[in-house]
């Protein structure tokens, strides 16, 4: 399992300009990454560039369970891709398109060895629904 790829993918109906801001700023992070309504994502920080470094902060809501997400990024190209290594050594590619007046975000990981591949990608894909919700909203 160490070795599979599991890629999650969304549209959303705004222009990639705005993707990519509500993606990357701390302020916007806070707001829609999370894979559940139980929980939150209380504080960001993002260095936004090729060795820069970001950390959320991802917690149960009820305070049972928390624990820090981050890396350091590999390769940024704004409005186009996002390349970096969680703390764990697991790389992550996210891919930024544009199609017409919507942008295509499609992200690959490398499955980690604890969680079912199907846990893993149902996670990432509702922290991707929630910010696909947040930016067509906001």
């Amino acid at each position: 399992m160490a070795n599979s790829i599991i890629t999650v993918e969304t549209t959303i109906n705004a222009p990639i300009e705005k993707v990519w801001q509500y993606w990357n700023a701390p302020e916007h992070i806070t707001k829609w990454c999370a894979a559940s309504d139980d929980w939150h994502a209380p504080a960001a920080t993002n260095d936004l560039r090729t060795g820069g470094k970001f950390t959320t902060r991802m917690e149960a809501k009820d305070g049972s369970f928390g624990f820090d997400f981050g890396g350091v990024y590999n390769l940024v190209k704004p409005n186009e891709y996002i390349e970096y290594t969680m703390g764990d050594g697991r790389k992550v590619k996210i891919n930024f398109s544009a199609d017409g007046s919507a942008t295509k975000v499609v992200e690959s990981f490398d499955a980690e060895t604890q969680n079912p591949v199907d846990m893993q990608k149902a996670g990432w894909q509702a922290i991707l629904d929630n910010f696909k919700n947040y930016t067509e909203q906001n």
